[in-house]
């Protein structure tokens, strides 16, 4: 059977790199692995995800319903997993994704203020996904605890992964929205059990190997699958 293991966290928190890494990582062990990363821009699935997220339905996050945010993700990765990926749950294969169900968790249950509908959301939410869905449950999240002022020096000059260009979407260009998806991270981390990798100290980046050698350790010792 299939092993899935999710990379998370906040914009600039270093997800590509990582994720690279440890496929790169897990092919040296002899293992043999699939990378997806989502959204998936390459695809039309992504089309109201790119909608959203370039503010052609709402200026800013809080402007966009979560119930219906949440939709375009799911729907993204709904046709990746039928039209990709589906196959391979039944191989011995490691499907190391960046960014999943987790981020959908994340983002969009930060736009809650009440405590208790945060809980609603996320319950219908993954019911929505695993569920009615049918996507498969991941066997372990890597949450890259990168604090927020250490992935705003980070974004600073990115491109834009939609336009390329050095516009921001609507995620990237509010500060405040971030501050409250990296609580909402911490909570969900604590909360569902996923496994935290620190990535700065004092809101400074730490090093990309050391970060990658963490995570390593995690699969030797048996943490991860």
């Amino acid at each position: 059977m299939a092993k899935l293991i999710v990379i998370e966290g906040l914009d600039a928190s270093g997800k590509e790199t990582q994720t690279e890494l440890l496929c790169r990582s897990l092919r040296e062990t002899g293992k043999e692995v699939e990378r997806l990363s989502f959204p998936d821009y390459d695809s039309p699935s992504s089309t109201l995800v790119k909608m959203y997220l370039g503010g052609q339905l709402g200026t800013d996050p809080d402007s966009v319903s979560p119930y219906a945010a949440a939709l375009f993700y799911a729907a993204d990765r709904y046709i990746s997993f039928k039209t990709k990926w589906e196959k391979l749950m039944n191989e011995d294969v490691y499907i190391v994704a960046d960014r999943y169900v987790s981020s959908n968790i994340i983002y969009q249950s930060a736009k809650f203020a009440d405590e208790n509908e945060r809980k609603k959301f996320i319950s219908w939410l993954t019911d929505l996904e695993y569920v009615r869905l049918g996507l498969p449950k991941p066997d372990a999240v890597l949450f890259l605890n990168m604090e927020p002022a250490a992935a705003r020096k980070l974004m600073e000059g990115r491109r834009n992964k939609i336009t390329g260009k050095d516009d921001k979407d609507i995620h990237e260009r509010d500060s405040d929205f971030l501050s409250r998806v990296y609580d909402s991270a911490l909570s969900a981390a604590s909360v569902l059990g996923w496994i935290e990798i620190k990535c700065s100290e004092n809101g400074v980046p730490r090093d990309i190997a050391d970060i990658s050698a963490d995570i390593m350790d995690c699969v030797r010792k048996g943490i991860i699958c």
